[in-house]
């Protein structure tokens, strides 16, 4: 198994980052032919996803995300975790519907995925602008 460890900025707001290019970089550099890509995030705060970007979707994610699982004040009683900033809870919550984890096939060194799928990482965590990605590739 080859693996690296990413490190990411994602700043002071909810964002989805696109990770495709990076992880084809590896796949790259590992000279990979066929197997998995596994990407991971050891964050408590933090997801993944394969999503299209740049319609609209990144941005629909979070809004949907928003609906879901409204952020609410630490005065609204809604969320039991307190630290952090307002709402921060929700952040918490995030990896029971946003996995921490994808596996993606890998076909003569390339992600098999489809025309519009990305990887994507999801940070709604305002407080926590530095984050870990892990890549490891198991090949077939």
């Amino acid at each position: 198994m080859e693996s690296v460890e990413l490190h990411l900025t994602t700043g002071d707001t909810q964002r989805v980052v696109d990770l495709s290019d990076r992880c084809a970089a590896f796949l790259a550099h590992v000279v990979a032919v066929d197997g998995l890509l596994n990407v991971f995030v050891p964050h408590a705060t933090a997801g993944l996803a394969v999503i299209e970007t740049g319609a609209g979707s990144d941005d629909d994610l979070l809004a949907l995300l928003d609906d879901l699982v409204p952020g609410g004040g630490p005065s609204s009683g809604r969320w039991r975790h307190r630290h952090g900033a307002p709402g921060h809870g929700r952040d918490h919550v995030l990896p029971a519907i946003v996995a921490p984890s994808v596996t993606v096939p890998v076909l003569g060194g390339r992600m098999a995925l489809g025309t519009w799928q990305s990887v994507v990482l999801v940070d709604t965590n305002v407080d926590n602008a530095e984050r870990r990605v892990r890549l490891s590739f198991v090949a077939g």
